[in-house]
């Protein structure tokens, strides 16, 4: 069904909603919380050391240097840290 060019989409998104009722019911079994990023967070492009945004990223980028710090970036790694960062701290504002 996921290769029907129409109902591909629409079937990947009730893929991920059920996943993350999934994730927000078992949180709230273990009493545990769940907290969400938005979606257009610049994850990735934003240096997880300076906080400077590199708009010029591509997505086939795997490796980038921030040219305000010159420090060099994995993307999927610097993307983790920088949702993590996000997350906490969208947790103490709740708090």
């Amino acid at each position: 069904m996921i290769r029907n060019r129409k109902l591909a989409r629409s079937i990947a998104d009730v893929g991920w909603g059920m996943f993350k009722q999934f994730v927000v019911y078992k949180a709230n079994w273990g009493n545990k919380r769940v907290v969400f990023v938005d979606r257009f967070f610049p994850s990735s492009k934003l240096c997880n050391d300076c906080k400077e945004k590199h708009v010029m990223l591509s997505l086939s980028d795997r490796v980038w240097v921030c040219a305000n710090c010159g420090c060099e970036h994995d993307r999927d790694q610097n993307a983790a840290r920088n949702i993590k960062e996000e997350g906490l701290r969208i947790l103490q504002e709740s708090a």
